[in-house]
């Protein structure tokens, strides 16, 4: 609610009349209430206003030598907004009543004045004076308001004609504010929004409000959401909503809400990742127990007594074959839940990209990534030819990540853009930076710049319902025997623990478009860390240098699992050691406080009670010179110390003793 001036902030009031009496007597008149400025000409007068912008009421003499009252007051209206109070000495009206009709004056006033009614046409002239300056100030407030909201905006008047819109309602349009002025909405729009507006209409007639969210094309021809609402004013009102024609006022409000919506999607895609990954992770947890006691089991028979008839050492390497490729398949499976191999580090992508595309040309693979695929994803490698590199002359800013996962995910790409281009075409691998724009990239909380790779094709596409289910652990658009469905899981897990996003583009037999965001390291930090393209090496590596332990040669084994304890202590027993066993990580601490002579710790993380990182800290406390080899099916490794050494769960006789060999020569 606008309110009127406090008059006691002293107004300024400018005096203009070329007596001195008449200066003297109007200024000890008003100086108790105002702060009066006084000139003796009209042009002295239009000096004061242009030096004394906040001047709230002139009083000016009509008849004045050189310049009278009148014309002096319609100088002033060019350069001031004040009331104005004529004066006049004689019974020359029509000039007073000219300037009246001109609006050039506010009041007038014989001389001599009566002294409260002057000042109150004073009082009342500079009430006014504020008011237009505050309703001057509002309407300054709201057309800038109206001109830079972030979505359109429009009133209309009781017969449904635009009387106010912003630029960004007229870009909707495709036309401009002036011409839709006067205009009604259903005289500016076509196709699907005409034919929601009767919907509208209808609407607003009976509830006063009306809510549609519409996908509509967009001025560059692309399709956009839409969320629009309709308002009629005096439903606002605590009255009942009169029936029949618009009868007041309503306003239009279209919101774009493509990219809020895109949000929303990536948001459900991400919680249901979240989803599968837990429960992939502990299924997997499982299966590795019984990998790693199936593949050891085999091992210890071969040992046992080898098999002699031809049929049967056939079904035994089938056996330990589907054991390898199950662990290899639950490996698949724990990386796209929590990828455990990654090795971040600074790194410059092009170069990355680069070296893959030195190996591709050769029509290569290289060894890391051949380890990690199918061998059916590599086969047909001389296609590689197809694929074109677009890489920026600039350079980029170094990004935080895995190099050798990056260079899988792009190859996994083009392996699948080839694979949707069954009559040949080109995929397309390039490399860009990439602003972070307000309102366009809000997946994350990064607000620096983003090094994107993409990687394109004009295939066969994907359907809307595909593209919803193209991260899902086993889905897989390939025949049968072509694919586990994992390729994309992973370079989803792996994306999303570097703190990227996966943004897929893709329409039946247009093509496909997949981009992997990467965000661009801190410049500061970047340069205090040296740049690489390639891996770093294994754990055992960056293991930590331990005392030397003592001439015993007693393992001590730890797992909740018994057929992994019991293979594991097979293979161990039959290398030559002594092996003891525990079943909990309370056990083992008791274990060590009894055996001086043990010289290895070989023990499970994930176990009920005490884990194996807590367990190990206890084991420690008692001999800290005690090492510790830790086996895991899936963990988070974050429970345990930096640089220990971890063999992943199943693992084969020779990694179990390379390990341990290594580890009690350290």
């Amino acid at each position: 609610m606008i309110t009127l001036p406090d008059l006691k902030q002293r107004p300024i009031v400018l005096v203009v009349d070329d007596e001195p009496e008449i200066l003297v007597a109007l200024t000890d008149l008003l100086e108790g209430a105002y702060h009066v400025l006084s000139a003796s000409s009209g042009e002295q007068g239009l000096a004061l206003l242009r030096e004394n912008p906040d001047v709230a009421v002139i009083i000016s003499d009509q008849r004045m030598p050189g310049m009278t009252g009148d014309v002096f007051l319609a100088q002033a209206r060019d350069i001031s907004g004040a009331g104005a109070i004529l004066l006049t000495g004689y019974a020359d009206i029509s000039a007073v009543e000219a300037a009246l009709n001109r609006g050039q004056i506010s009041f007038f006033a014989y001389k001599p004045w009566d002294d409260e009614t002057l000042l109150s046409m004073v009082g009342q002239a500079a009430a006014r004076y504020f008011l237009e300056k505050e309703l001057e100030c509002e309407q300054l407030l709201l057309r800038g308001l109206l001109e830079n909201l972030p979505f359109g905006l429009a009133f209309k008047d009781q017969n449904g004609c635009f009387i106010r819109l912003n630029q960004q309602m007229a870009r909707e349009f495709g036309r401009s504010v002036a011409e839709c002025l006067g205009q009604k909405e259903e005289d500016l729009v076509n196709g699907p929004r005409q034919e929601s507006l009767e919907e509208a209409q209808q609407a607003l007639e009976t509830s006063g409000r009306d809510q549609q969210v519409l996908q509509l094309p967009g001025p560059d021809g692309q399709n956009r959401w839409h969320d629009l609402t309709r308002v009629r004013l005096d439903s606002l009102r605590n009255a009942p909503v009169r029936s029949g024609l618009l009868s007041d006022y309503s306003i239009l409000i279209d919101r774009d809400v493509t990219d809020l919506l895109g949000l929303e999607q990536r948001l459900r895609q991400a919680q249901k990742m979240q989803a599968i990954g837990a429960l992939a992770g502990g299924i997997a947890h499982d299966f590795n127990n019984l990998l790693t006691a199936i593949q050891g089991s085999l091992e210890l028979v071969q040992d046992l007594e080898p098999p002699r008839e031809p049929g049967v050492a056939r079904l035994y390497q089938n056996a330990m074959e589907a054991a390898r490729r199950g662990g290899t398949l639950t490996r698949k499976l724990l990386d796209f839940s929590r990828p455990r191999h990654l090795v971040c580090q600074r790194v410059e992508v092009q170069d990355v990209i680069q070296n893959l595309q030195g190996f591709m040309k050769q029509g290569k693979v290289p060894e890391d990534i051949r380890d990690a695929l199918d061998s059916a994803l590599v086969e047909g490698s001389g296609r590689f030819s197809s694929v074109q590199f677009v890489l920026p002359e600039e350079p980029l800013p170094p990004v935080w990540t895995d190099p050798v996962q990056l260079e899988l995910a792009v190859f996994s790409l083009c392996i699948n853009a080839i694979d949707a281009q069954p009559e040949g075409g080109k995929t397309s691998v390039s490399v860009r930076q990439v602003a972070r724009l307000l309102g366009r990239h809000v997946g994350k909380d990064h607000a620096g710049a983003w090094v994107v790779v993409q990687v394109s094709d004009r295939g066969v596409g994907m359907t809307e319902e595909m593209r919803a289910r193209i991260f899902d652990p086993f889905f897989t658009t390939k025949d049968m025997g072509q694919g586990t469905g994992l390729g994309l899981s992973m370079i989803y897990g792996f994306i999303s623990h570097c703190g990227g996003e996966v943004r897929v583009e893709s329409t039946p037999g247009g093509g496909t478009s997949v981009e992997l965001w990467f965000p661009a390291m801190d410049a500061q930090l970047s340069a205090s860390i040296p740049p690489t393209a390639g891996a770093s090496g294994n754990a055992t590596a960056n293991m930590r240098t331990l005392a030397a332990t003592p001439q015993g040669r007693a393992i001590l084994l730890v797992d909740d699992e018994p057929g992994v304890r019991a293979v594991t202590a097979g293979f161990l027993s039959r290398a030559g050691y002594e092996v003891l066993e525990s079943a909990s990580g309370a056990e083992a601490v008791e274990t060590v406080r009894n055996r001086p002579d043990i010289a290895l710790v070989v023990m499970d993380v994930m176990m009920p009670g005490m884990n194996g990182g807590e367990a190990a800290q206890r084991i420690h406390a008692e001999r800290a010179e005690l090492p510790v080899l830790f086996v895991t099916g899936y963990a988070d490794l974050g429970i345990l110390p930096q640089g220990v050494a971890v063999l992943h769960k199943p693992y084969t006789r020779d990694a179990l003793l390379g390990d341990v060999k290594a580890m009690l020569a350290a």
